[in-house]
């Protein structure tokens, strides 16, 4: 019966949602950077608890407290402001609708002292508002809250979003069975992305035969831990081939290429987890006595059993609760139960003492049979027993040989071997003296 008064309503809704929407994306934009001064805040601790004996060490506790204080704080103001913008959006809402409600009061209540409206006509308009307004300030809710969760939402966004660079073929071709473990580098050139202009392998070329040793040394940086990387395929070369089985690792689909190689990294990775489930990552199928048994070949049961509860005691995050010997040895237990004919030992027993060195090598040298190994040592002692050596400098093969042959050259392995026999000499005195 008001035309006016209905034109007012309805007018409302949109000068109401125009401002939503604009505020919103505000808010977005706060919610998504609380979230990065949150994820910066949270990373730092998770880096700081995980190196606290370094920080001790050096006495940095309060630099460290300070610098995290002071990321929780960003964190804090980023989404103090994102409550604010929030808040300011809801209120501007609440403004709005009320103020239309007053336009729709006043107006009519002019309308019925002139005559032309009745009072209950006009009690219905604002009624009819209220019923409105309500479902409006519903929206401004819903709508802060969809924007907040959209910034919330862009960093998982984002990263589900990313394409793996490495993946397996549309139509893999199957490795042949059964396996016997060759390893073919052919020409093969790589730089890492983030350095493309430098390159870390060049035009590089070797084989390893089935059930061969393979020991590779070398300077620093000389592509040696590259080599691995390339025959997991974490990275493809520039320029090459790198052959599995006479397979090019390209066209092969990864989780059947990865499980033909076992790795035992120099800083290994132990779960949160229990003994036996620490093991039994490398084949998440075992049995426990098939767990026990890889245990045992890699001498690692005597220290498992003296736990608490054995191997079912929860070792610690990092394996805080092992020596380094003992996490090196529960690696080899999982390089055994995953059974494969390819294994990469890198740099396994560098930084171990005399003994532990030891019953890692014994532990080794089970693995080791029978299984095409590829071995990046520091320790010349370690690769004595290689079938040959590989001498990397500058990301290519300068010297390859035997042990004896290396030493006749005199050349870079030469120079190594009497740098590492100095040091021991030297070591040995200080020894003695002490």
């Amino acid at each position: 019966t008001s035309p006016g008064l209905s034109l007012i309503v309805i007018a409302a809704i949109p000068v109401i949602i125009v401002p939503l929407v604009a505020f919103g994306r505000s808010v977005r934009r706060r919610s998504r950077y609380a979230q990065d001064t949150l994820a910066d805040a949270t990373a730092y601790a998770t880096e700081a608890i995980g190196a606290v004996r370094t920080v001790q060490a050096f006495t940095s506790e309060t630099a460290t407290g300070n610098r995290f204080a002071a990321a929780v704080d960003r964190a804090f103001q980023a989404a103090r402001a994102s409550v604010s913008a929030r808040a300011f959006l809801t209120a501007f809402a609440i403004f709005l609708i009320f103020s239309s409600i007053i336009a729709v009061l006043w107006i009519g209540a002019q309308q019925v002292t002139e005559g032309s409206m009745s009072g209950g006509t006009l009690g219905q308009f604002l009624l009819y508002a209220v019923f409105a307004a309500g479902a409006v300030g519903q929206l401004s809710e819903v709508w802060g809250e969809i924007a907040q969760a959209a910034g919330a939402a862009e960093r998982l966004s984002e990263l589900l979003a990313e394409e793996p660079a490495i993946r397996s073929p549309a139509d893999p071709v199957a490795l042949p069975r059964p396996a016997r473990g060759e390893v073919v580098f052919d020409r093969v050139s790589f730089a890492y992305p983030t350095r493309p202009d430098v390159s870390t392998v060049h035009d590089l070329s070797f084989t390893v035969k089935h059930g061969e040793t393979v020991a590779i040394v070398g300077p620093s940086g000389a592509g040696k831990s590259t080599i691995f990387s390339l025959i997991e395929r974490f990275y493809d070369p520039d320029a090459g081939r790198i052959l599995i089985d006479g397979v090019d690792v390209r066209a092969a689909d990864l989780e059947e290429l990865r499980s033909r190689i076992a790795l035992v990294p120099q800083d290994v990775t132990i779960f949160a987890a229990t003994a036996a489930e620490n093991i039994g990552f490398g084949d998440p199928n075992a049995s426990r006595p098939q767990v026990v048994s890889a245990a045992r070949s890699a001498l690692a049961e005597g220290f498992i059993e003296a736990m608490q509860d054995g191997y079912d005691t929860v070792i610690g995050e990092r394996g805080i609760t092992l020596s380094g010997g003992q996490r090196q040895r529960v690696a080899i237990a999982r390089a055994i139960l995953r059974d494969a004919p390819i294994l990469l030992l890198d740099e396994a027993t560098s930084a171990l003492d005399a003994e532990s060195e030891i019953l890692v090598q014994r532990a080794l040298e089970k693995l080791m049979e029978g299984r095409t190994t590829l071995v990046i040592a520091h320790r010349l002692a370690t690769v004595l027993k290689a079938d040959r050596i590989l001498v990397l400098d500058g990301g290519q093969i300068v010297e390859e040989g035997t042990h004896a042959s290396l030493i006749a050259r005199d050349g870079i392995y030469a120079r190594l071997a009497r740098l590492q026999f100095e040091a021991g000499r030297t070591d040995a005195m200080l020894g003695a003296a002490e």
